[in-house]
């Protein structure tokens, strides 16, 4: 009985090895402590929220010190969602480890990254307090079958898990490929995604208080375009939450 246990134990290990790598993406340090994979444990620990002002409404971080207010852009007209908040600037080891979770397809990232958000901002009640659904910002399908997986959808996932609040997921959907956002000036971001999004059964979140859930938020058009679709599908009020802010 000993000896089959430590064979299924050192299968174990040469499994995980086959599946992981065994030195931390970022740092290059072999991963030896007890649950570690893919990112070592002293750099998750070097996640650290952005002690910056923000803007109420959009969240985008000023610079300096002061007051969280209102930036110019919302006092002249509020976006389609009621408040969205990043933990961090989209820079140092948060921006290398969403990069390692989203291109190099290593899903099991998802909790450590959907820990992060509510370690740091599960205590605002503006985000969380009535809400009554979770919902990812959608791939479309094509491109989720290219990937993998849905970088939004397993942080989404984790929230759902923390907060006990339902998971919704593919009821907003992408109905249409896009060009990439990142090659994209402003403007043309908004162009892009017109019209992208939809909501399939749109009885199931009418009237509801809805989380959307993103990784990066940079001009916040897809947050945007997807709100849009949620209230014109009967959402009551549409939050926000990503990891950064490019």
């Amino acid at each position: 009985m000993t000896s089959l246990r430590a064979r299924l134990s050192f299968l174990g290990k040469l499994g995980a090895l086959l599946l992981f790598p065994s030195c931390c993406e970022i740092c290059r340090t072999l991963l030896v402590g007890p649950g570690e994979r893919v990112v070592c444990r002293d750099c998750l620990d070097a996640l650290r929220m952005t002690p910056s002002p923000f803007c109420l409404c959009c969240g985008r971080f000023f610079d300096g010190s002061g007051e969280s207010h209102l930036c110019a852009a919302c006092l002249e007209r509020r976006p389609s969602f009621a408040r969205h908040r990043s933990v961090a600037r989209y820079e140092g080891v948060v921006k290398d480890i969403i990069l390692v979770y989203k291109y190099k397809g290593f899903e099991v990232l998802a909790g450590a990254l959907g820990d992060f958000i509510i370690r740091n901002l599960g205590g605002e009640d503006d985000l969380w307090s009535g809400l009554e659904a979770i919902v990812p910002v959608p791939l479309h399908p094509a491109k989720e079958r290219n990937r993998g997986f849905n970088q939004a959808g397993l942080l989404a996932r984790r929230l759902s898990q923390r907060t006990k609040v339902p998971l919704v997921s593919r009821r907003l959907v992408k109905v249409r490929p896009t060009s990439a956002q990142t090659s994209l000036e402003a403007r043309d971001r908004e162009i892009n995604l017109r019209g992208a999004f939809r909501v399939r059964k749109p009885a199931g979140l009418a009237g509801k208080v809805v989380l959307l859930v993103d990784d990066v938020y940079t001009t916040g058009s897809t947050l945007r375009e997807c709100s849009r679709a949620l209230r014109q599908a009967g959402v009551k009020e549409v939050r926000a939450v990503t990891l950064a802010h490019a």
